[in-house]
């Protein structure tokens, strides 16, 4: 039977390990290249057959072919999107995590693993200055992330007009900057709300003012208001401080969308940029971008976690017993029921190296980020059009049109030099840097600066 453990197993075991090993020290790490459907079907041919093809034929399809068909998203020049570069401890511990086959929904499942995860989450809610009471879960990405936090944003703004006797509006809004990560309007559209786009000062920053008028604008439609610190295309922060104030003044729920630029918050040196993120009600960050972790795995923090569960937490006659056991299922926090302990390699990886060391690890790609601005500040072929913001730095390569970006990175992509695609800025073609791995080089930088003559 298929859940027995035989002698095959076994070595299949043996066989899977040391392929994990050897992936996990492979160095350097090569991109990889995307294959279309009709060469991997050559190529691998009826994997999902009726008798199986077995899992040592299996294990080398994956290796020999699909795994190399797959871009690698901690390649030293994967310099695009926004990268990952998980520890070899978070990844050798992911493997321990599908062994165990924990249940990470509810309390007795998997106290445990929510103990660890708990300790991670205190960790990045005290970077962000929230006090003692804050708590949250980790969810598969920014995008549930960001959903649930607004979702939790309308409970609480439904409670405080039922609580003041106000009438609830026909349609919900959020106020959100013109920047802000594709996932909000996403957001609203799940939850038949809107999404007011809210006009940004000449540093593309959403401000308290902005705020404000829009707040009087738009009255008891607004459940909430959402800031960006980091936005994806440039690294841009917004005015937390002020903005946090007014939905504090106000009365409005504050929602921080730092999925990418949080993780800079481990580098005492970037806290100052984040002054005004412990005025918010949620915020979301994600290890698997910035700190160290593997796919997937995002934190939403709540400043009050039980405002968040009066919101999730899902009810039913099986689900019961659940609440004998203690009051922290981390199903209550998130739109989910079944959940996997995604945390624990974040957790695993911070236990065994440290805090500090995440410092150093963050504060050698905030350096990357400096020292790349200034090289290409200097290159007579290529332009800075954004002073560089956390670890995002986007410039211009003068000369080229929209056809030329794509034909280059299409061929640095092929060869496997490098992976750096093109964005848009102010309407223009653009390439853009991010940099989240403390293992790229300054020589790797010059390298495609090279390439762009």
């Amino acid at each position: 039977m298929m859940h027995d453990y035989t002698d095959d197993t076994d070595e299949l075991a043996d066989r899977i390990v040391e392929f994990a090993r050897w992936r996990t020290r492979l160095d350097p790490i090569p991109l990889g290249q995307a294959r279309t459907e009709e060469e991997l079907q050559q190529l691998v041919g009826a994997t999902v057959t009726t008798d199986g093809v077995g899992g040592h034929r299996a294990l080398e399809l994956f290796r020999d072919v699909l795994a190399p068909s797959c871009l690698s998203v901690d390649y030293t020049k994967y310099l695009s999107f926004v990268p990952a570069a998980p520890t070899e401890a978070a990844v050798l511990f992911d493997l321990v995590v599908g062994a165990f086959s924990i249940y990470g929904g509810s309390w007795i499942e998997g106290s445990g693993a929510a103990f660890a995860e708990n300790e991670a989450l205190r960790w990045l809610s005290d970077l962000c200055g929230l006090d003692r009471r804050a708590g949250g879960v980790f969810v598969s990405g920014g995008t549930i992330g960001n959903l649930s936090a607004l979702v939790g944003a309308r409970g609480a703004a439904k409670a405080r007009l039922d609580a003041a006797g106000r009438p609830r509006p026909d349609r919900w809004a959020f106020l959100v900057s013109k920047t802000a990560h594709s996932s909000i309007p996403s957001a609203t559209a799940v939850m038949d709300a809107d999404a007011i786009a809210v006009d940004t000062d000449e540093d593309r920053r959403l401000t308290g003012p902005a705020v404000e008028a829009a707040l009087d604008e738009h009255g008891d439609r607004i459940a909430g208001v959402v800031a960006t610190a980091g936005t994806t295309n440039l690294g841009v922060i917004d005015d937390l401080r002020a903005v946090g104030q007014v939905c504090h003044d106000r009365d409005v729920f504050f929602h921080v969308d730092a999925a990418y630029g949080g993780g800079a918050l481990a580098a005492p040196s970037a806290r100052p940029m984040f002054d005004g993120i412990e005025l918010a009600d949620s915020v979301i960050i994600d290890p698997h971008k910035w700190l160290f972790a593997p796919f997937d795995c995002c934190a939403l923090l709540w400043r009050d976690p039980d405002q968040a569960r009066a919101v999730h937490a899902q009810h039913a006659g099986y689900l019961e017993f659940l609440d004998a056991y203690g009051d922290w299922n981390p199903s209550d926090f998130a739109i989910h029921l079944t959940r996997r302990s995604r945390g624990l390699p974040f957790w695993f990886s911070l236990a065994t190296y440290g805090t500090e060391a995440y410092a150093e690890a963050v504060q050698v790609t905030l350096d990357l980020a400096v020292e790349a601005g200034r090289r290409i500040d200097a290159a007579e072929h290529l332009r800075l059009v954004w002073e560089p913001q956390l670890s995002v730095v986007v410039f211009e390569r003068i000369g080229w049109d929209a056809a030329r970006y794509q034909t280059w990175t299409e061929s640095m992509m092929d060869d496997g030099s490098a992976f750096v695609v093109p964005s848009r800025h102010d309407d223009q073609p653009v390439f853009r840097f991010c940099f989240v791995n403390p293992k790229t080089t300054v020589a790797q930088i010059d390298e495609i600066i090279d390439a762009l003559r």
